[in-house]
Formats: structure tokens, sequence, C-alpha cells
């Protein structure tokens, strides 16, 4: 077997660890959530008597928040229930136990399965429409306007989605008429989306609790246990256009050039360790006259991480870096509004000012030997 083989079949073997892990993760949501609750519990029963005496409706509403986790947790043997066929059932051996492997710690595991659930509320609740008016629509408007129904046959426009999420924005474009390709490099959320986007068959079918871990700056009790259903629009059948997701990172998936029409970017360009690799792989795979559209902040979120080398340039760079790698800025706002899986009742409210940006690949393109 030569050492490529070898190489290749460890690889794989990792990913079907990490795969089952991810497993583990959401079964051990119940159990993880609850105990929190407990040491919660715990905490108000060794303070003094009186102390535990007016702290009686907190107690009722831990066993409130109980309950709550409890309709969570039947949510996601549901979610998981097919999840092994999402990679064509490679996964689907029974070698690897669900108990074997670790994402993180407990902790870290845990909160990825919260965030998921404040990713359903956003994507595919009615809850979440303000977030994906304020997010989505300027980048839906946009493609659309770049490619007018009565100019291009939209079923020839592909269009790439990077960080695609829980698949929201790229089943809007599809809606469109485009052929759009979403790509997503999360596990938890490539799960997930799979569940919503390919089998979800009734409107609103599920009911989870988004914020109940949320247990800080709550007016009233209520307001961590608001309820969403999802999904509020029937994913399937597959809309006018042509629609997929692809699994992996953009940085590896993506190396064919001038292959899209279109890359449509919202809260995504600050997730890489270098933002320069990101610039440079968008503008490689757009076709010449291609159009980058983007919309989101610069949170940086390898920023201040051990063991990461992270560069935050500020957008006064980013933009000379755009330039530089090839693209012409068409337009540029700054100081949109938008929120990301906010709860609308909590006391912290969230907020970044974006920016808004459509830059297009000249049709000129150097040489390998002149570069950038």
């Amino acid at each position: 077997m030569s050492n490529d083989m070898v190489q290749a079949l460890a690889a794989e073997n990792e990913d079907r660890k990490y795969f089952y892990s991810v497993l583990n993760t959401f079964s051990s949501y119940r159990e993880q959530s609850l105990l929190r609750i407990k040491s919660k519990e715990r905490a108000v029963m060794i303070l003094p008597g009186h102390h535990k005496r007016w702290l009686k409706n907190y107690l009722n509403d831990l066993g409130l928040f109980m309950e709550c986790i409890e309709a969570n947790s039947k949510v996601i043997p549901i979610i998981l229930k097919d999840a092994k066929s999402i990679f064509g059932n490679i996964y689907s051996s029974t070698g690897t136990s669900h108990s074997e492997t670790e994402v993180g710690t407990l902790s870290e595991g845990l909160d990825k399965v919260q965030s998921v659930f404040k990713q359903l509320m956003r994507d595919w609740s009615s809850m979440g429409y303000n977030e994906r008016k304020q997010c989505y629509q300027p980048i839906i408007d946009e493609i659309a306007l770049q490619f007018p129904e009565d100019r291009v046959e939209r079923k020839n426009i592909n269009v790439l989605v990077p960080g695609a999420g829980l698949g929201r924005l790229a089943f809007e474009i599809t809606l469109k008429g485009f052929s759009c390709e979403g790509n997503e490099f999360n596990m938890f959320m490539l799960i997930v989306s799979n569940f919503v986007l390919n089998l979800c068959k009734v409107v609103d079918e599920y009911e989870i609790y988004p914020w109940i871990h949320q247990y800080c700056n709550n007016l009233k009790a209520e307001d961590q246990t608001i309820s969403v259903r999802f999904p509020d629009v029937r994913p399937m059948p597959t809309p006018e256009g042509t629609f997929s997701m692809t699994a992996g990172d953009f940085l590896e998936v993506y190396k064919k050039q001038n292959e899209w029409d279109c890359v449509a970017t919202c809260f995504f360009i600050d997730c890489a360790s270098n933002i320069v690799q990101f610039l440079e792989t968008i503008h490689s795979i757009l076709k010449p006259g291609g159009v980058w559209i983007n919309l989101g902040p610069l949170l940086y979120h390898y920023s201040g991480l051990k063991n990461e080398r992270s560069i935050e340039p500020s957008f006064e760079v980013l933009c000379d870096i755009i330039k530089s790698v090839g693209f012409e800025m068409e337009k540029c706002e700054t100081g949109i509004k938008t929120k990301y899986c906010q709860n609308p009742k909590s006391m912290l409210q969230y907020e970044y000012d974006s920016v808004f940006f459509v830059c297009r690949k000249s049709l000129w393109i150097p040489s390998s030997t002149e570069g950038y």
C-alpha cells in the first residue's frame, strides 16, 4: 500500500471518528443540559433558609427550563435518524460507537448544539424573518439585479454560497431560479441542514426552545422559554432552480478556477485566520466578469484564540487588498444594521454595523508569472 493510500485511509478514519463524536455530542444534549440545571438547584440548596424561601419562584422556573430541555431533546433523535446517509452511508459502519470520541470538552460540544437551535430560529422559523430580511435580502436583491430574468437564463447562472450554515440563503437564491450551491464545514450544521432541507415535509412541524440556555439578561422567565416552530416553509420539493449543499473546507473544496458566475458571502469572510486566502480563492473561482456580493461584520473568529495565527485587518485595509487581488468594487455601504440569532426579549441586544459591498472580477486575468 502506497504512502498516499495510507494517509488517505488515516484521514478517512479521523473523519469518521469526528462524525461519530458529533453524533455523540447531540445525543448527550439532554443529560448535559439537565446536569447544568441540577447544579443550579444545588447552588440554591446550600444557601441560608430564608434565601431558599425567597428563591422559591426561581426553583420553579428551573423546573420549567427542564421541561423545555426535554422538549428540545426529543427533536434530536428525529434529526439524527438519517444523519449517516449524508455522505452516502460511508459513515454507517458500526465499527465506531457514539461514545468513543468527543468534540472538544462536553461543555464546548453542548455549546455547539445550543448554537444549532438558535440557527434554526434564524434560518427556518417565522421569528427569524427580520434577521433574514436584514442579512439575506440585500444579497438576494443584488443577485436578482445583476442577473435580470429578461436578460439571462437564470438556471444557467451558477451561484456559490460559502458558509451556508443551515442553507436558507442558498435556498432563497434558488427560489429566484438560479443554480445555487451552499458550502458548509461545520458538521453540526451539515447534519441539521440535511434534515431540514431533505426530510422536513410539513410546515412548522417541530417546536424548539432556542434560548432555553440563555440564563442571563431575562426580564421574565418566559423570555428564556420562548419557543419557535420550524420549518416556516416547506423546503421540499426542490424549488425552481438547482440546489445542492457541499460539505468541506471552502479553501480545500473550491480550487477550480473561473467556474462561478457569482459568489455570495454572508457573515463569512471573517471566519478565516487569514482572510486574504478567502479573498484570493473567491477571485480565483469566479469567472472573468463574475460578481462577489458580501454582507457582514469583521468579527474575526480566530482572533485571540490560543495557538492560532490570526490577522485582523480593518475594513479600510481590506478594501485595498480586495483591489490588489483583482476586484473592482462597484458598491459599498457601511453601517448596515444586522443582528445574529438574537432573542428579541433579551435585555442584552447585540447589533452589528455590517458592511455590504459588490465586487466584480476583472475581465483581464493576470498571467501566473505576474501574480497579484
